[in-house]
């Protein structure tokens, strides 16, 4: 479920639409959280499907570390890529903004941690990095764990609309974490590797 402060608009022809704070959305905000509407679907699900099925899901879908297709049912499947994004997700089945997010500001992920299927080029932000991997998660995770590391601390005490849909335990977790008890666990933990899925297929 994606934050109850933001809207969906259209940007232009290239890009579509996009999703837009409409009031401040201060770091350390849970954005968006996966809940009991999104669904799964299976590899096998996913390939016994007609084309147009299949595209749809793979425009608006994201891949656990499991390797099944989350299709959100709100707003939060309109969430555009940067390199520079303001959301980042967490190991706990929920994003977080990693700086302030202002009223008419565009919501935005990363898509290297995202387990996508092929690379594809993003629009040139001039940052160093220009395309987005399969295996992104490998190589930025430390990078972006310490950017969550940054506001984590900050969840408890803000309001949070997505508090009400965070399973009990996660939210445990979370204030072990921030009270020193555990450890933060890496977004690595997301990271679906597709080639040790086909090697175990191979041998069983």
């Amino acid at each position: 479920m994606i934050h109850p402060h933001t809207e969906v608009r259209y940007i232009n022809n290239t890009i579509g639409y996009g999703v837009f704070a409409t009031k401040l959305i201060p770091a350390g905000t849970i954005t968006w959280a996966l809940d009991k509407l999104d669904r799964e679907f299976s590899k096998k699900e996913f390939e016994s499907m007609e084309p147009i099925y299949q595209e749809i899901l793979e425009t608006y879908t994201y891949r656990n570390n499991l390797g099944k297709l989350i299709l959100c049912w709100d707003n939060g499947r309109y969430v555009n890529h940067s390199f520079n994004s303001n959301c980042l997700t967490t190991a706990y089945d929920f994003e977080i903004a990693i700086r302030d997010i202002q009223a008419g500001e565009e919501l935005t992920d990363d898509y290297g941690y995202l387990n996508i299927s092929k690379p594809f080029e993003g629009i040139d932000e001039s940052t160093e990095r220009k395309i987005v991997y399969p295996d992104d998660l490998l190589k930025y995770h430390k990078e972006w764990d310490e950017k969550i590391s940054n506001v984590f601390n900050k969840i408890t005490s803000l309001e949070q609309p997505l508090k009400q849909i965070i399973p009990t335990k996660v939210w445990d977790k979370i204030n072990k974490v921030i009270e020193g008890k555990e450890m933060l666990d890496s977004i690595i933990c997301n990271y679906y590797d597709e080639n040790k899925e086909n090697q175990l297929e191979i041998n069983s």
